[in-house]
């Protein structure tokens, strides 16, 4: 057995355990089901969520919300992180605002948001966006101050400058980190856009949960969590992908970790 399948195994042994004490626990009457339904019943309902059309709908307004605010959020974050980090007298302008609009907590931000944007999808995907930007600008501008500033003195000798001390020293030198912030952006964004939606949406995984727990259809809302997880799941692994593609000479990149 090769080494990527003992990996796998090994990450799924502990869930598997769990949801077998799960499942013994409903069964053997230790656990509520009205609670914690059994991990078969809620695989029946994910299964019927989805042969109804229901999941995919709910799954795909999610996605579009998240993908258009993490758009957003990393076309404006990435770019400013780059300049704060190249430019320090950019950083110190900028940095103060940064720093005060970051501490906020962005779910507190979502009323001013409804009132700008609305109630429908123009706010919930400001929130979004919210969550995407502050970790790739970040990071983007911590990934540029911790370039050794030799290689700017070395291009600069040869007569770099402007675009081509962007594109060979900044970019190739902060592109770890970068991904790293968009890995984080990429989650903040899917926190942010569920949070959005149980408050405000009928539609997507955050709606799914919210009325199932209205409604008190627990197996539903446990169904709409796993969907979520696997989403994380899924996100973390493309941005894994992308380390290995994009950034071959990280250390680490070429065994996947």
């Amino acid at each position: 057995m090769n080494t990527g399948w003992k990996q796998i195994l090994r990450a799924l042994l502990l869930p598997c355990i769990l949801l077998l004490g799960w499942e013994l626990g409903v069964r053997a009457g230790w656990v509520s089901p009205m609670f914690f339904p059994a991990p078969t019943t809620i695989a029946v309902t994910l299964a019927a969520l989805a042969k109804s059309g229901r999941l995919g709908a709910d799954l795909l307004a999610t996605l579009l919300r998240v993908a258009l605010g993490l758009s957003i959020g990393v076309g404006l974050g990435l770019p400013l992180g780059l300049l704060m980090g190249w430019k320090p007298s950019f950083r110190a302008i900028v940095d103060p605002m940064v720093g005060a609009t970051h501490a906020l907590p962005k779910i507190a931000m979502y009323p001013i948001l409804m009132v700008l944007f609305g109630i429908g999808d123009g706010s919930r995907v400001a929130l979004i966006t919210l969550g995407a930007f502050f970790p790739m600008l970040i990071n983007a501008m911590t990934a540029v101050r911790q370039i050794d500033p030799r290689y700017f003195e070395v291009a600069e000798s040869y007569g770099a400058r402007g675009f081509r001390i962007l594109s060979e020293v900044i970019w190739p030198g902060s592109l770890p980190l970068v991904l790293a912030g968009f890995r984080l952006a990429l989650n903040g964004a899917l926190l942010l856009g569920i949070a959005a939606e149980l408050l405000t949406a009928r539609e997507g995984l955050g709606g799914m949960i919210w009325m199932a727990w209205q409604t008190f259809r627990t197996e539903e809302l446990y169904a709409a969590l796993f969907v979520t997880g696997l989403l994380g799941v899924a996100f973390n692994s493309l941005t894994d992908l992308m380390v290995r593609i994009l950034a071959p000479w990280r250390p680490g990149a070429e065994n996947g970790k």
